[in-house]
């Protein structure tokens, strides 16, 4: 792959993230107005979460981190 190909496919990964961070919230909040309770289900599920990486890169914990921090800026927008 040439570097304006890796490129492209990074921006392009990081437009996919973005849009679907953005659905994902809105589904959330519309969810979490129906049936109040989503977001503490979802936090208690996180034990369970895990990076699926074979390599050293492997982080679990970060992985947590990253949906303890969505769940609290869902929580900040007054989904909850």
């Amino acid at each position: 792959m040439t570097d304006t190909t890796t490129q492209d496919g990074a921006i392009q990964t990081r437009r996919r993230e973005i849009a679907t961070e953005h659905v994902l919230f809105k589904l959330i909040e519309y969810v979490e107005s129906k049936h109040p309770g989503l977001l503490d289900f979802v936090e208690g599920s996180l034990d369970h979460l895990g990076d699926p990486a074979t390599d050293g890169s492997k982080n679990d914990e970060a992985v947590r981190e990253i949906a303890r921090k969505m769940i609290t800026g869902a929580r900040r927008q007054g989904v909850s």
